[in-house]
């Protein structure tokens, strides 16, 4: 019993193909909409989650946090319009969106302005950490399940694949170097920086991976 558990959370390696993979990034049908608007939502609450658990955001939503409290805007119209300023990025860089690229945008700040409203922010850490520890799950299902719609990267992964693919500059590094930046910019702005912080650069990855291959054994069968 337990080892067929621990096999059908075994991460996969690839993203898979599933019955609602798009054979381009504005190929839609309705269930292709209807899937990647349910992994966007999770998302977005994956990151409420996070940023109610009192211990520290991922660290696009310690961007958005900071500017948040310094316009007096709400978080997750701020996390749209960072969103949208990363789209113009794209621009120069020759990359085209999708219409998943467009839907990430709008689903996942509103999902995270949903998710604020009706998650209580925690003052005591070790409920804090259970929050941030779900938030890191759930921003993996979310991510494992939209991913796989094939409809476009967001406007984040786009740009992280973008200026990989015009420099050279490996992938894993050009991402570090875009977290490292909006996390610095967000921290000085004022953004909740800490062990939830930690845990999201950690977990995250591997959180994504469990998805696609518990997606990819679900929808094989």
């Amino acid at each position: 019993m337990a080892n067929s558990f621990g096999e059908f959370l075994r991460p996969h390696r690839t993203i898979p193909k599933t019955p609602w993979s798009a054979p381009s990034r504005w190929a839609i049908s309705p269930l292709r909409v209807l899937v990647l608007v349910l992994g966007l939502f999770v998302f977005g609450l994956g990151e409420a989650f996070l940023l109610q658990s009192g211990i520290g955001n991922s660290p696009w939503t310690v961007l958005a946090e900071g500017v948040s409290l310094h316009f007096a805007f709400p978080i997750g119209g701020v996390t749209a319009l960072i969103s949208c300023v990363v789209l113009l990025l794209w621009i120069p860089l020759r990359e085209r969106p999708g219409f998943g690229t467009i839907m990430n945008i709008f689903v996942i700040a509103a999902a995270l302005q949903i998710g604020i409203a009706i998650i209580p922010h925690q003052n005591n850490y070790f409920i804090g950490l259970v929050f941030a520890l779900l938030g890191i799950g759930l921003v993996g299902i979310g991510s494992g399940i939209y991913i796989t719609c094939g409809l476009g990267p967001g406007p984040r992964d786009g740009l992280m694949t973008a200026l990989h693919n015009r420099t050279g500059i490996r992938i894993g590094r050009v991402r570090l170097a875009l977290e490292i930046s909006v996390l610095t910019g967000g921290w000085l702005l004022g953004g909740t920086v800490g062990v939830g912080t930690a845990l999201f650069a950690l977990l995250i990855g591997q959180s994504i991976a469990i998805c696609f291959g518990v997606v990819s054994r679900l929808t094989s069968r």
